[in-house]
């Protein structure tokens, strides 16, 4: 049995492939059909990984970075690096590439595995520290630096090395997503995240080798990473890699997993697709309605006896089916990232779907509590994991303490003392509400709004791009547990359209994700005198929400503009 006692992450592996060598650990589609590799298989090609790496002739402590989609080369790639006691440096797949450029150079980085190589000769330009790029797809012909990942991997696998790293040691920088400045490069050790799968895994021992996870989530994301990916490893599930979002509904059906990770965005797609099918007022809507009900009531435990006669009818009509879009057989989905609508978690638990949901940041590896499956209060995020010690400070921000908060942020001690106090606690910036020994989040002290997708904005930068454009007399963003980005904005320009386009226009250089997709022009100025500014003119972003909510919800409820 793995524990938290293991030395890396690499042995963490060399112990899984011990137990169950045969067990199918991957799986992915090649282009033409769906391909299985077991435990073995894959330990074998993390060597001939590792051999290509000593070539290169890194040293422990390198950074190498890597910037792909979710595949089993990811992860070849990573167990690789941290075998040989090198610190990997994931990238998001659809950033930019001079923030992926500015990252490289920010780390060091020596080496980068990069899955599109059509985007090399743009990221050239800005990244100065690599050594060699190899590319899964598309190499560019003609660049010393450059190899394809056939040319580059030698013929023949070999048994995998376990390095020299200890848990003490950095095994990832992972950069956040920049929603205040340049991103921040979390470093976390071995040690942080061993710790906080094993705890992870102690307070859900429903987790099991039988179970199939289906990967979409960015592994470059630390949730997708420690939750779907190591996890995965520390109990000997298997790992199957969605071919992306757009045949995330096929894959489903077809892969049928038994646990997923996700954020709240997929399941807002998934109830307006519902939506779409059952008009308001209509017989299917009302069956709808009362199986939601009843499934809700046996969820809470307040089911009557009618209620528990009807449910097997209820489910054969409409639950069962819903499910079976999702491949009919989900335990569990691990819900992180973003807060999910209190309305969504009634709808989907009344259909039979149960959700884990829990919260931590990438500083705390991610996950830093979450609800069980035999203690789950979906409103709240759960309990801290073993082990971990929780407070509030004086304005209800939760600090945090304990082994899986991360060491600092990398070449930036003077953001490292901002989070981290002179005892130890980290400041998550979020305010929440203990109960009974539940956190429930309330408030947020950092200007961030966070999107159902998981991505973080900060609102401030992107309403001063905005102003640059004098047409926009006052601006905010807003999207705080939403899809898309939405602006209420003062102007004389009356085309709605057109301040969309021009809004987008001063944020070309942010990310995809930062884009403005709604607008409501308003006509009252704001003041200190009407309420809507500070004495100091900042926006009081709460009452603006609250006065003009109507509007706010009429705009989400049309099309998007841009």
């Amino acid at each position: 049995m793995l524990s938290e006692n293991t030395t890396n992450l690499a042995e963490m592996l060399h112990e899984r492939v011990r137990l169950t060598p045969d067990a199918v650990a991957y799986r992915q589609f090649n282009g033409q059909q769906w391909v299985d590799m077991t435990w073995r298989e894959f330990a074998r090609e993390v060597g001939r990984w590792q051999a290509a790496l000593e070539q290169e002739g890194v040293e422990p402590g390198d950074r190498v970075a890597i910037c792909a989609r979710n595949r089993v080369e990811w992860a070849l790639f990573d167990q690789a690096a941290l075998g040989l006691g090198l610190v990997t440096v994931p990238l998001y797949y659809n950033d930019r590439p001079e923030n992926m450029a500015w990252c490289l150079n920010d780390a060091g980085a020596k080496f980068l595995l990069l899955d599109d190589g059509t985007i090399w000769p743009e990221l050239r330009e800005h990244a100065t520290t690599l050594a060699r790029v190899v590319c899964l797809n598309d190499p560019v012909a003609g660049d010393d630096k450059v190899r394809a990942l056939d040319a580059w991997l030698p013929v023949a696998g070999q048994a995998p090395v376990s390095g020299p790293a200890t848990q003490e040691d950095l095994a990832t920088i992972v950069y956040t997503s920049g929603t205040t400045g340049r991103p921040k490069g979390v470093m976390l050790t071995h040690g942080n995240l061993i710790i906080d799968v094993a705890r992870m895994s102690k307070a859900c021992p429903e987790i099991i080798d039988t179970d199939i996870f289906l990967s979409f989530l960015p592994l470059s994301h630390t949730l997708e990473r420690t939750v779907g990916y190591y996890i995965p490893i520390y109990v000997g599930a298997q790992t199957r890699f969605a071919r992306g979002i757009t045949e995330l509904a096929e894959d489903m059906v077809t892969q049928r997993p038994t646990i997923l990770v996700c954020v709240p965005r997929i399941f807002e797609r998934i109830y307006n697709k519902i939506q779409e099918g059952l008009p308001l007022g209509s017989p299917k809507r009302a069956l709808f309605d009362k199986t939601v009900d009843v499934g809700w009531k046996r969820f809470r435990g307040e089911a009557s006896l009618t209620d528990q006669l009807l449910w097997p009818v209820l489910n054969l009509l409409v639950a069962r089916k819903v499910r079976a879009r999702l491949g009919g057989r989900l335990r569990y989905i691990l819900l992180g990232g973003a807060p999910m609508p209190a309305h969504l978690f009634r709808i989907f638990f009344g259909l039979g779907i149960t959700f884990l949901h829990g919260y931590g940041l990438t500083e705390t590896s991610p996950a830093l509590c979450f609800n069980r499956a035999t203690d789950n209060e979906p409103f709240s995020v759960g309990r801290p994991l073993e082990g971990i010690e929780v407070k509030t400070a004086d304005n209800g921000e939760l600090l945090v303490r304990g082994a899986i908060v991360m060491r600092g942020y990398w070449n930036n001690p003077e953001a490292t003392a901002k989070a981290i106090d002179a005892e130890g606690w980290f400041h998550t910036g979020d305010v929440v509400k203990l109960t009974d020994g539940r956190i429930y989040i309330t408030d947020r002290l950092k200007d961030i709004i966070v999107l159902t997708n998981g991505e973080n904005v900060s609102p401030t930068d992107t309403e001063q791009a905005i102003l640059s454009d004098p047409v926009f007399e006052q601006v905010m963003v807003i999207g705080e547990a939403r899809p898309r980005l939405g602006l209420l904005t003062v102007s004389q320009l009356e085309d709605t359209k057109e301040l969309c386009d021009r809004a987008n226009k001063q944020l070309h250089g942010f990310p995809g994700y930062a884009r403005i997709c709604y607008v409501t022009r308003l006509e009252e100025t704001w003041t200190v005198e009407n309420g809507l500014l500070t004495p100091t003119l900042k926006l009081k972003r709460n009452v603006i929400e609250q006065r003009f909510a109507d509007k706010i919800d009429a705009m989400y409820g049309g099309k998007e503009l841009c």
